[in-house]
């Protein structure tokens, strides 16, 4: 067995922006954490991000080493503390299967589990567990196997930036997020920067993505703003901040999707994101998108799409990446017309 660090090329690794430069799996570097310390304290959860690679070994061995393991009431062990593996096309890939962890004491795991593919070249995505601190991943291949880059993604990254909504936390694998969901129907890298409990609007955070990169911002930013006061002082602030750095980049404004009628707060919140978008456009601006979050559940089984009725879970999402991609879609071909 032939042995790569996932630092090593051709091996590639999608959703961390720097991680090339750095060899870092925190999505955000340390001096940002400690200028905006909520969004900081999620940094070390590598949300979205992915090892890619091409290989025509018919076993693909992976060595995972994390710590420490976490847990959150709620949202998925599986999805949290597992690497999930995925074979082929991007579209229509092959799951293969998770490596998880036999127990949540465990302070630190290592070990190397195999997955078992066709013979051939095909593409491999492998997901890293959503609520654990990466430290180390390893790729083996068999002795007389190749290794390759991966296939590049068509589309440049887009940036999502939210909740735990965000981060897909309570899908039950990392690929049903709905941001996931939408990278593999339109083949589009992007950057997961769901931080659970923690999204509050923060200004270093608007000047540290704007300075990364990106084809689409998703601003999903609505649920952990305590109320809607804190909301209407910190949305159009952010986003003028992120339109300073990048004053063409098309943005996608959402309001939170678990709207059932029964809080007037919602209905406020709605409006304040519409507002920070109406303001965008009387300014002139013709890349702002906005989508009202009642409608991203559709209107039939809305009850179903949630696990706690408040974080969607795998059928919440994929209405979600439903509802969005058409947008998302229309926005990109627009923009790279020859890809």
């Amino acid at each position: 067995m032939k042995i790569f660090d996932c630092r090593e090329k051709p091996i590639e690794v999608h959703g961390l922006p720097y991680f090339e430069r750095t060899g870092s799996f925190l999505r955000l570097p340390e001096g940002v954490c400690k200028a905006a310390p909520c969004a900081g304290s999620m940094a070390a959860y590598s949300v979205g991000a992915r090892v890619c690679f091409r290989t025509d070994s018919p076993t693909v061995w992976l060595r995972l080493k994390v710590k420490p393991l976490s847990f959150t009431s709620g949202m998925s062990m599986i999805a949290g503390q597992s690497l999930h593996v995925l074979f082929g096309d991007r579209a229509e890939p092959f799951y293969a299967g998770a490596w998880t962890p036999r127990d949540l004491q465990t302070t630190e795991v290592a070990a190397t589990c195999p997955f078992h593919k066709k013979p051939g070249q095909e593409e491999v995505t492998v997901y890293l567990p959503r609520n654990a601190v990466v430290e180390e991943i390893q790729v083996g291949i068999e002795d007389n196997a190749t290794l390759k880059p991966p296939t590049p993604y068509r589309y440049p990254p887009m940036l999502y930036y939210g909740s735990s909504i965000t981060a897909g936390g309570s899908c039950s694998v990392p690929f049903n997020a709905y941001n996931a969901v939408i990278s593999h129907h339109l083949n589009v890298d992007y950057y997961n920067f769901g931080f659970s409990g923690a999204c509050m609007g923060e200004l270093p955070i608007a000047e540290y993505i704007g300075d990364i990169p990106m084809s689409i911002f998703v601003y999903d930013y609505d649920h952990n703003a305590p109320n809607a006061d804190f909301l209407a002082k910190t949305h159009e602030r952010f986003f003028l901040r992120f339109r300073e750095k990048q004053p063409n980049t098309p943005v996608i404004m959402l309001s939170k999707p678990d709207r059932f009628g029964v809080n007037a707060e919602d209905e406020i919140r709605a409006e304040i994101i519409k507002t920070t978008y109406e303001n965008a456009i009387k300014r002139g601006d013709k890349n702002v998108y906005f989508v009202d979050g009642k409608t991203l559940f559709g209107e039939k089984d809305r009850f179903m799409c949630t696990s706690d009725s408040l974080h969607p879970n795998d059928l919440g999402a994929r209405r979600m990446a439903e509802t969005l991609q058409p947008i998302v879609k229309e926005i990109l071909e627009n923009s790279y017309p020859n890809q």
